[in-house]
């Protein structure tokens, strides 16, 4: 399938699943906190991020903890992070919660940063994009794994008008920091 073109400015979304969570016994689900690897990796993220000068205009962001400490780690990676909102509805969202909250966003808003949890982002990534560069779309078919970060680009004059089947699915990274020596 090809992504239809639209017309409009270029925009693009950044799909980033939270980095590795820790399962402590006896704590809710929504306040998990992130794992050892997951404080590496999430850096590891917004360095990504930078060096692919996909920085966002605004963060959405899911309210779990892991979700927060994600976005926290991989914001402070960059001179001036943007404004984040933090949405309850992005956690545990399926694909119509999460369109949802992207048709929301302002209009003067060219780069979204969308971080959340699988198996929400990974089916949302599947459902906008209409083709990809190289193998992208099989990538994200085969794992969206934590730390994962896609990157789609669309045209149109309004969020509200994403729809699926008319993004590119540009790239996918899963970032990974490194070990402590």
């Amino acid at each position: 399938m090809i992504a239809r073109a639209g017309t409009g400015p270029l925009r693009r979304l950044v799909v980033l699943r939270h980095a590795k969570s820790a399962w402590p016994t006896g704590v809710s689900d929504h306040e998990r906190p992130l794992a050892p690897r997951g404080r590496r990796d999430a850096p590891a993220a917004g360095r990504a991020l930078a060096e692919a000068d996909c920085l966002p205009d605004l963060a959405l962001c899911s309210t779990a903890v892991r979700a927060r400490q994600t976005w926290e780690l991989a914001a402070a990676q960059w001179g001036t992070p943007p404004a984040v909102r933090f949405d309850p509805r992005l956690y545990g969202a399926d694909v119509p919660e999460l369109l949802e909250a992207v048709h929301e966003v302002p209009d003067q808003v060219g780069t979204l940063l969308l971080v959340g949890h699988n198996p929400g982002l990974e089916e949302l990534v599947l459902e906008l994009a209409g083709d990809s560069l190289d193998d992208a779309l099989d990538d994200v078919r085969t794992k969206f794994p934590t730390s994962a970060t896609a990157f789609l680009s669309w045209r149109g004059s309004t969020w509200d008008l994403l729809a699926p089947g008319t993004a590119l699915l540009t790239g996918m990274t899963v970032p990974r920091g490194k070990k402590p020596s």
